[in-house]
């Protein structure tokens, strides 16, 4: 018998390219048919053949306090009694702005938006505007939105300019991107050493969860820094994903480094579509109307949006948060961790605050290399087994998964106990 899932799957690919809003959606990578959820409740969603999971990609992240906890829900509804959109400032859109502020010492201006595509790619502009410069780092393996310039892979060789790695992004845009490996110190120095006067920005994810989880070392990103200060170049932390999941005050708290620009995202919407980019004031000023870079949206600040965003970030400010979180998720990747060397499988996890990476191999990698060393034929046996057995993974061996402050440790237990069985089988051949 077909199933619900299936059915909609069918009918969204008749209207919908590839049937999904989002490529990653679509299961490509590991196969199979994508689940159409219909609810989520605290660290479970359920499907549209009424199958229920327990959750680990949180609607990417944005889900640190669960799905529709009260709180967010009661905010969103309140707003949305008042109106879905003005295209005028409110005041909740500086009370959000205020709390960024307060909790990321790093911003002494924020500007909202909708997305962290739109955050880094406002950020990139702006820093090329106050620098005067056209190119940028990047380093491979992270993500940073799909605007043009940051749609690119790694040339041939060292201080190589990159090459589209999308259709559509003319090779014009790209030249302007240098691509280096994430956590190489001399390919970093290098860079600087030859382009020094050229780079008006480094992006950089502080923690990656976009080739997996990726945790940079402390003399990478001090480096990192000083250069940045030394040629006055930018250093833009990417924390779309780690801001306030990996800490309280986001990476840049974790590894006391205070970057130029930050951009900003998921956690701060709640789940509703929000972004941000702030930093240093007299960055800041350039972007109009004060200054000369331009950046503008009709739904930026949304009241809705902005509603669920305050009402998640009061949620993790609470004393104690982020210690639960991060005891939470440490609990679930040493479970798996131990489960997998029981068995004898080539298996190994790791975590940062409420954020986690599962690898098929021997030993945590540290570099976009590493993870592609990974076994993908073995995750992706072990995603559909898991998901087989109520437990829902991201559908990719390359995302970083999310624990929620809504997983009890039964849920944790749970998803051992299933990890256990399915490496047993995966042990097996």
């Amino acid at each position: 018998m077909t199933s619900q899932n299936e059915t909609l799957f069918a009918r969204a690919q008749r209207t919908i390219p590839g049937g999904v809003n989002s490529p990653v959606r679509a299961f490509r990578s590991v196969g199979g048919t994508p689940r159409f959820f219909v609810r989520g409740c605290g660290s479970r969603l359920t499907d549209a053949d009424g199958r229920e999971y327990i959750d680990y990609v949180g609607s990417w992240g944005p889900a640190i306090v669960g799905h529709a906890h009260p709180a967010v829900i009661e905010a969103v509804q309140r707003a949305a009694a008042c109106g879905l959109s003005f295209g005028a400032p409110t005041e909740a859109e500086i009370e959000l702005a205020e709390l960024l502020c307060d909790m990321l010492p790093s911003l002494d201006l924020v500007r909202l938006v909708s997305s962290g595509t739109e955050a880094t790619m406002s950020a990139i502009r702006l820093a090329r505007g106050f620098t005067g410069r056209d190119d940028i780092i990047k380093f491979e393996g992270c993500y940073h939105g799909h605007a043009d310039s940051l749609l690119v892979k790694a040339g041939s060789g060292l201080l190589t300019f990159g090459n589209p790695s999308s259709g559509g992004v003319p090779a014009d845009f790209a030249k302007h991107t240098l691509v280096l490996d994430y956590n190489n110190l001399t390919q970093l120095e290098d860079s600087f050493a030859k382009a020094a006067d050229r780079i008006a920005a480094v992006i950089i994810e502080p923690v990656v969860g976009n080739m997996n989880l990726i945790q940079p070392t402390p003399q990478f990103l001090r480096r990192l820094r000083d250069l940045c200060t030394q040629h006055g170049a930018l250093l833009i932390y990417d924390e779309v994903m780690t801001g306030f999941r990996v800490g309280p005050q986001g990476a840049q708290g974790l590894h006391g480094i205070r970057p130029d620009l930050t951009t900003l995202g998921k956690v701060i919407g709640g789940g509703m579509p929000v972004g941000a980019f702030g930093g240093r004031r007299d960055v800041m000023q350039q972007i109009a109307p004060l200054g000369p870079v331009y950046q503008a949206g009709t739904l930026s600040g949304n009241p809705v949006a902005v509603a669920a965003g305050i009402a998640t970030l009061k949620l993790v400010r609470e004393p104690g948060f982020h210690a639960r979180l991060e005891a939470a998720t440490g609990r679930l990747v040493d479970g798996l961790a131990r489960a997998g060397r029981e068995v004898g499988v080539d298996f190994c996890a790791q975590s940062v605050g409420g954020m986690f990476g599962i690898y098929f191999r021997d030993g945590l990698p540290t570099t976009y290399g590493e993870v592609m060393e990974s076994n993908r034929e073995l995750f992706n046996r072990f995603f559909h087994s898991m998901l087989d057995r109520g437990v829902y993974f991201a559908p990719s061996a390359f995302e970083a998964g999310f624990v929620s402050a809504e997983h009890s440790d039964a849920d944790i237990d749970q998803t051992v106990a299933h990890a256990r069985a399915v490496f047993v089988d995966l042990s097996k051949g």
